[in-house]
Parts: C-alpha cells; sequence; structure tokens
C-alpha cells in the first residue's frame, strides 16, 4: 500500500493497520491471526466497512466477513455498550388532557398503579418518587 493511501486512513483504521504491520514484523511463518487482531479488524469492518478495511489491514474479505457476519449474529455479551441496566425516559414538559396509567414496581417488590387524568408531568414525578423513598 502506498504511501498516499496510508495518509487517506482513518486514525482508528491506521493505528489497526500498524497493529497488523508490527504482528506481521514479529511472527514465525504461518501463524494465525490472533483473536484480539481479528477483533480490532471486525470492529474497523462495522465502522469503515469490510472491503475497506480489507484492504488497509492486507486480510482476505471473505475471511473477514465471515467474522464481522459472525459478530453481528452472535455479540459479544460482554461488550458495555450493548447492556442497559436503567433507561430514563423523558417526561413531557407540556400538560397533557390525555388519561393514562402508571405501573410500579420497587426493588423489594412493592407494586403500585394510578389511573391518571389531566396531571402534569411534575406531579407524576413526584408520586413516582414516593414509592421509591419508601423503606422496605
Amino acid at each position: 500500500m502506498g504511501t498516499k493511501n496510508r495518509q487517506d486512513l482513518p486514525a482508528g483504521l491506521e493505528r489497526t493497520r500498524r497493529r497488523f504491520e508490527q504482528w506481521r514484523q514479529t511472527r514465525r511463518v504461518r501463524t494465525r491471526i490472533p483473536d484480539s487482531l481479528w477483533a480490532a479488524a471486525v470492529k474497523m469492518a462495522a465502522r469503515y466497512g469490510i472491503c475497506r478495511t480489507a484492504k488497509a489491514l492486507g486480510l482476505h474479505y471473505c475471511a473477514l466477513k465471515e467474522r464481522v457476519e459472525k459478530q453481528v449474529a452472535a455479540p459479544d455479551s460482554s461488550d458495555t455498550e450493548s447492556q442497559v441496566a436503567f433507561l430514563e425516559l423523558g417526561v413531557p414538559s407540556a400538560t397533557s388532557s390525555a388519561e393514562c396509567t402508571l405501573e410500579l414496581e420497587n426493588a423489594a417488590g412493592t407494586k403500585m398503579r394510578v389511573q391518571l387524568k389531566n396531571v402534569e408531568a411534575r406531579d407524576l414525578v413526584a408520586l413516582s418518587r414516593s414509592l421509591w423513598e419508601v423503606e422496605p
């Protein structure tokens, strides 16, 4: 790959290309690519495309594509970005004349169900907090 093409690479892809280059210079002949390098290649392929990544890293297109497809089919459960522990939903600031049912349950198993009409958002927040502040 020429110097001009290396300068056109995004920083992350260039860093990964250098890691592959360093590994190739120090490896024994016919040694398999380490899993850590494959993982970096798959991450770059997700960001910059399989073809571009394969060319930049000197990988076989089909081998990289297969690993990308496996990653998509079974994502790593240790990936912290894919795990959601808490999801906060925004409360509209304007009042609404709609009717709603609010169902809450805390960690102790205490449940509350309230049917509401014409209630402001701040009143919903206060009502919800009243359940969470109760000691089990």
